[in-house]
């Protein structure tokens, strides 16, 4: 009789053993099957980080050319206001001239008219 509880003890244990590699490897293998998934997933968001990164740069450096453009359009403007309207200044001198720059080159005048009409 106790050999018979052995063999059925052991037919036991060997099932159990058999039972549990099989476990281990099922869960082995659902762990590859996660950090296979976990790898694709990060490799994926790096992807759209990088994608997303080089919009950002293109869309930064499209700015700084049209606030350089902008700089330089609003100088070419004050230049054309400085030339097309002069810059006139009243000078406190003795004989009430008013001095008037146009394009770097002053200009005296000592008297005044109305215009006609």
């Amino acid at each position: 009789m106790s050999v018979r509880i052995k063999a059925v003890v052991d037919r036991f244990v060997k099932e159990l053993k058999e039972a549990l590699d099989a476990d281990i490897q099922d869960r082995i293998m659902k762990e590859r099957e996660m950090q296979s998934y976990i790898q694709e997933r990060e490799r994926e968001v790096a992807e759209r980080e990088a994608a997303w990164k080089a919009d950002l740069s293109r869309r930064e450096a499209e700015i700084a050319r049209q606030e350089a453009r902008l700089k330089i359009e609003r100088e070419n403007l004050e230049k054309e206001k400085s030339v097309l309207m002069g810059t006139a200044s009243s000078q406190d001198n003795q004989d009430g001239a008013l001095e008037i720059t146009v394009s770097g080159e002053k200009y005296r005048c000592l008297r005044f008219s109305k215009a006609k009409k």
